[in-house]
């Protein structure tokens, strides 16, 4: 999974990017700092594998992970090339969801590019730039649909109807994610390629001293959140400074300072959370002496594409999945434990993964 971190200049990206890689990506206070986008390989936290360590004591112990993307500062004008332009519309273009950083809070050493604080505007300027681009890239694409639809080919034909369906919701300001198509139209919309199908989570960014308030009554904070619910987009409130400090601590002073601020979990946990929901992932474990390990499919999926994860082979010659869930492998102590009692579940191609399931596949090839 690879995530865009993205938002005007000097907004808190890159400071949020530092504190959940830890890679000390630039964040200077002035724009247009990241240049080339910054990327970082993330562990998604998963405390199940701690618990799967302990029973097996495996050699090597491996979570899945998250890529982020930390995308230079937009500016208004850069779907025409202002600021550094297109140039960072086409990173957009590759990462799975966006995590939009809109800037709620007041500091004056730090400068806006619009010269005062307003989150609503801030996002309008982005969302404005990436309908743009995407108009930009459409009206390309329905000139070539036109002159095959000409033929008469109903294929070309029903993909000319869903593209000025687009076009003419675009010119109204309404992202392509806020549309819907039926199944074998998404398959069509996601060669699309437009930057504004992509799942969004606004991460409103508020300052050290709000973090002990009640963070989703700050006036700012509730002006995203009713903007948010009218795209059904995800909120996620963080202060990237404070975020930078817990990423710079070991496990147990992270849990201290949590307790302290009276945070029940850190900001990068919450946005792996929500970015899971967004995007409809779930994960499956693996556990024996040699690895415990979490795999990441999309739910929904069934039990041979989840081994085809592991290992092709896996899938080309499933034979069955021995399924036990996580809750109850701990509660009974051991694998065996749970096979004794008759709850590993033999599972055949139809059994759809659940989050959490601990499993073996059985194959041949």
């Amino acid at each position: 999974m690879k995530l865009g971190i993205m938002g005007l200049p000097n907004v808190g990206k890159s400071t949020l990017f530092n504190a959940i890689t830890k890679a000390g990506a630039q964040a200077e206070n002035y724009p247009f700092c990241t240049i080339e986008p910054n990327v970082g390989v993330v562990p998604v936290p998963d405390k199940r594998l701690d618990k799967l360590a302990e029973m097996y004591n495996p050699e090597k112990i491996t979570p899945t992970s998250i890529e982020f993307v930390d995308i230079a500062g937009l500016v208004k004008g850069a779907s025409k090339g202002e600021g550094l332009g297109n140039k960072f519309l086409s990173h957009i273009r590759e990462v799975d969801a966006i995590v939009h950083v809109v800037r709620c809070f007041e500091d004056e050493n730090v400068t806006h590019v619009d010269g005062s604080i307003d989150p609503i505007r801030d996002i309008e300027t982005i969302n404005l730039e990436l309908v743009f681009a995407d108009l930009e890239s459409l009206d390309k694409q329905i000139s070539r649909v036109q002159r095959s639809a000409k033929s008469g080919d109903k294929k070309y034909i029903e993909e000319l109807q869903v593209m000025e369906y687009i076009k003419e919701n675009l010119e109204k300001g309404i992202p392509v994610r806020n549309l819907t198509f039926s199944e074998e139209q998404q398959d069509f919309v996601r060669q699309l390629f437009m930057l504004t199908s992509k799942p969004i989570i606004y991460a409103a960014n508020i300052s050290e001293d709000d973090i002990e308030t009640d963070v989703y009554s700050l006036p700012l904070v509730k002006k995203v959140m009713e903007y948010a619910q009218k795209e059904h987009a995800k909120v996620l409130v963080i202060c990237a400074k404070i975020e930078e400090e817990i990423a710079q601590l070991d496990d147990d002073e992270k849990q201290m300072f949590l307790e302290e601020m009276g945070i029940e979990s850190s900001g990068l946990d919450r946005l792996i959370s929500a970015c899971y929901s967004l995007l409809g992932l779930i994960s499956f474990l693996t556990a024996g002496p040699t690895e415990v390990r979490a795999w990441t499919i999309k739910e929904g999926t069934k039990a041979p594409q989840a081994a085809g994860k592991i290992h092709s082979d896996f899938e080309r010659g499933f034979i069955r999945a021995e399924v036990v869930p996580y809750d109850t492998l701990i509660s009974l102590g051991s694998y065996n434990a749970a096979k004794e009692k008759g709850l590993v579940r033999s599972e055949g191609k139809e059994y759809v993964m659940q989050d959490g399931d601990v499993v073996v596949f059985r194959f041949n090839v």
